[in-house]
């Protein structure tokens, strides 16, 4: 069910985002006096087909969704039939004209997470408060004095309400190399600022996610040795245990955390093993032959059984960002601004060399991240469409040939020399720029299919 989850919240959100990059050119292109022949989202055979318009442009919706494109009339089109309005072919318009038409589908991409972000911030962010749970010896956040129960409430200038906020918030200010004042709230009150050094960039920046690479691990809910779900038929059933069962000790050792439970097992995979719990006030003792199972390469022992978790101290952790409607525009405009810069730093490390180039996503991964935020709610999923949307208008806005910033690269040229690009030159521009899409789209794949891996 996750998976068919994931790809329908993939397809509806790469639809959308491509119908609203591809009507930027088509809206454009319109109000410029270009005749538009067809508007296509998707590639491949057409699952839908509509012809309309004074001009009869055909509108379509073809089987492959990962693209699209908005075909105008154009006189070096060998398809173009003789006779037509040529005083409206896409290459008969000023240079000025032709680049307003081109960076329309990026800056409807840009409008387009503005408007994301705003809904966003309307609907309310749900988030978890930004408590250390557990901080690494000789880490980062050890050095600069961090401790579990530590909240962080605000990283240099920038609040903190949530992890998210305080993840984002970290990646930018490393980007600075330098050290920065985290302003935390102690478990008992009392407020510091923690001076923390972010100028090893290279690190912060290779693959893993930031927090662990600083040393801190979020506050996660204490689990006590309390038995949850039972799978049904599982090693703990057949051996009588229950759900609400509290496991007081294993083979003689005692059990204090679930986490004990769990090593005590995994360390016994198809052997015996004797359980002393409490159940209703009295003290029992099990006998449980553990099954096993396959675990990066190792095999452990399982009970088939989950613990039990009090709901309570998460809803005691949840937070909820909400803005009213005008407060909630000038904030997606903000966002929106802050990560695009963010994303162009990330990208100008990675060509530098000084960002791992295994920090680039696939399809694959962008879809298993669209199912989640689909299921986490409207607000998460509208977070996902903005950053996804903030991307496409950047990755378009690259001078590379067949992209949108490639043509707008020979545009400037134009301008420049007072003439247009040779076709030998567009042509030879053409082949490279499909031999450098390709190559990026095999390094996320793979990084996609390694991640996958383990």
């Amino acid at each position: 069910m996750s998976i068919l989850i994931s790809i329908a919240a993939f397809v509806v959100a790469i639809g959308v985002l491509v119908t609203v990059h591809e009507y930027g050119h088509y809206w454009v292109a319109r109000r410029a006096g270009v005749k538009v022949l067809r508007f296509s989202v998707g590639f491949g055979r057409p699952l839908w087909r509509r012809v309309a318009g004074p001009d009869r442009t055909e509108y379509v919706i073809a089987a492959i969704p990962l693209g699209g494109y908005v075909k105008m009339l154009d006189e070096r089109d060998p398809d173009t039939p003789p006779g037509e309005d040529l005083s409206r072919a896409f290459n008969r318009q000023p240079v000025g004209k032709r680049i307003a038409i081109v960076a329309a589908g990026p800056a409807f991409n840009f409008l387009f997470a503005i408007l994301a972000y705003w809904l966003m911030f309307m609907v309310g962010i749900g988030g978890v408060k930004p408590v250390v749970g557990e901080v690494a010896p000789a880490s980062l956040a050890a050095e600069a004095g961090f401790v579990s129960g530590d909240r962080l409430i605000s990283v240099a200038d920038t609040e903190t309400p949530t992890w998210e906020l305080a993840s984002l918030a970290l990646l930018e200010r490393s980007l600075d190399s330098q050290r920065v004042a985290v302003r935390v709230e102690t478990a008992d009150g009392r407020e510091f600022v923690r001076w923390l050094d972010l100028s090893d960039t290279r690190r912060l920046l290779d693959e893993g996610p930031l927090l662990d690479k600083i040393g801190i691990t979020p506050w996660r809910p204490r689990l006590d040795p309390v038995l949850g779900e039972l799978v049904s038929g599982g090693p703990a059933v057949q051996a009588g245990l229950q759900s609400g069962d509290r496991v007081l000790a294993a083979d003689g050792e005692p059990v204090h955390t679930w986490q004990g439970l769990v090593e005590h097992i995994q360390a016994r995979p198809d052997g015996m093993m004797q359980l002393e719990v409490e159940r209703d006030g009295s003290r029992l003792q099990v006998a449980v032959r553990t099954g096993s199972r396959e675990d990066n390469g190792r095999i452990v022992g399982i009970i088939g059984a989950y613990p039990h978790v009090d709901t309570s101290q998460f809803e005691a952790m949840r937070t909820t960002v909400r803005h009213g409607p005008v407060e909630s525009f000038v904030n997606g405009v903000t966002r929106t601004w802050d990560m695009t810069v963010l994303t162009l730093r990330v990208l100008w490390r990675l060509v530098m060399g000084e960002a791992s180039v295994k920090n680039i996503s696939g399809p694959i991964s962008i879809a298993e991240y669209a199912g989640v935020t689909a299921v986490i709610g409207v607000a998460a999923f509208l977070g996902f469409m903005a950053i996804v949307s903030i991307s496409l208008g950047i990755i378009n806005l690259l001078p590379i040939p067949m992209l949108d910033g490639g043509h707008l690269l020979y545009y400037l040229v134009e301008i420049v020399k007072g003439s247009p690009v040779s076709p030998q030159v567009e042509a030879i521009g053409q082949r490279v720029g499909l031999v450098m899409i390709a190559l990026l789209m095999t390094l996320a794949f793979y990084n996609d299919i390694m991640r996958i891996l383990g």
